[in-house]
């Protein structure tokens, strides 16, 4: 892998113990890299429960997962860690002493490398992926013809036919977004059956862009990309399956997949690190994982007691991160210093000039 400038921590994760990881990093003058498979912080509070209530938080009798990522955003931001949206990790080697990892982007084949001293696994359940058909050829388009958020619409896409894959909310309001594109698209939504899950005014907007014309919906399932005969292999259409008449066709230059996202420890099983029913062992007091310098927090980890609890990880981030810094900085190894009182602390909080 490439040499890329390091930093002193590297957190894989962003959701509320992630972002707590960053915190209590920062409090301790360490640099972080953050990376994430999702758009957007909040990791599985975002992607499952953004608008649902969460009552054990302490001190906030009810939050829901979104307001609780916004907070927790906030406290980071004076730390200003550098965040690398829509990767996945897929290596981590160590070489002179750091730790060197790959990430790939979601839906591409880019890749951007990163080092640090320390790494902190903050993977929830596991990193989450969109959800996607088996469909031979597809990693070869993704990025140009297949997307799993909508690309940027200019004039390259005016006239194209345009299928958007799935059946719930994601799925309707992409379809509806690109009605709104600033050039002429031929819109197709499909799923595997004739009922779409969203809510009730998205649904009405639906049926009134059916009814105007500017949207169909098909029943059916791809089996198999449909491929031009150019020397540039491009997405011509899908062979799909429907439930009445069998395989048949449907036109479209562009897929894009809105099937929704699904966990995946993914890469993670591959790293010599060492685990317990799909989970990261890690000793309690430090939570540092069989490998030195990788610390593991959150719902990834495993040791006896544990409780997949937000709170628990919040206190393992904080013994993680001290931990780190006694590797990182033992020259700073001291009397534990409080907020409260700490100018040092204040200072790093912006608090103080």
């Amino acid at each position: 892998m490439p040499n890329p400038s390091p930093t002193d921590a590297i957190v894989i994760g962003a959701g509320p113990v992630g972002l707590w990881t960053v915190f209590e990093l920062g409090l301790l003058g360490m640099r972080c890299t953050v990376i994430d498979t999702l758009s957007g912080p909040g990791g599985q509070c975002a992607a499952l429960y953004s608008d649902k209530p969460i009552y054990d938080i302490p001190g906030l009798p009810v939050v829901t997962g979104d307001g609780l990522t916004q907070a927790l955003m906030r406290q980071v931001k004076p730390f200003d860690p550098q965040f690398h949206w829509q990767a996945q990790v897929s290596e981590l080697q160590l070489k002179d002493g750091l730790w060197h990892l790959c990430a790939q982007a979601t839906g591409s084949k880019k890749a951007g490398h990163y080092a640090a001293r320390c790494v902190f696994i903050a993977a929830g359940v596991g990193a989450f992926m969109p959800k996607t058909p088996s469909l031979e050829g597809m990693n070869d388009l993704l990025g140009r013809d297949i997307f799993f958020e909508i690309p940027p619409v200019d004039r390259f896409f005016d006239g194209q036919q345009v299928c958007v894959l799935g059946g719930e909310q994601e799925a309707v309001d992409s379809a509806l977004a690109l009605l709104d594109a600033p050039c002429r698209l031929d819109i197709t939504l499909m799923h595997r059956r004739d009922v779409f899950r969203a809510d009730a005014a998205t649904l009405a907007r639906l049926e009134r862009a059916k009814s105007e014309g500017r949207i169909r919906c098909q029943v059916g399932q791809p089996t198999r990309l449909l491929m031009g005969n150019s020397a540039k292999q491009s997405l011509t259409g899908l062979e799909i399956d429907t439930p009445h008449a069998g395989l048949g066709s449907l036109s479209c230059q562009i897929l894009l997949i809105a099937q929704g996202l699904s966990p995946k420890l993914g890469p993670l099983s591959t790293w010599g690190l060492q685990m317990s029913r799909k989970q990261l062992v890690v000793e309690p007091a430090t939570c540092a994982t069989s490998a030195s310098g990788i610390f593991a927090v959150g719902d990834i980890v495993d040791y006896p007691g544990k409780k997949k609890l937000i709170v628990s990880g919040f206190h393992e981030a904080t013994q993680a991160a001290f931990a780190a810094a006694s590797i990182l900085r033992p020259q700073d190894n001291g009397p534990l210093q409080y907020t409260t009182s700490s100018t040092l602390l204040q200072k790093r909080l912006g608090i103080l000039e």
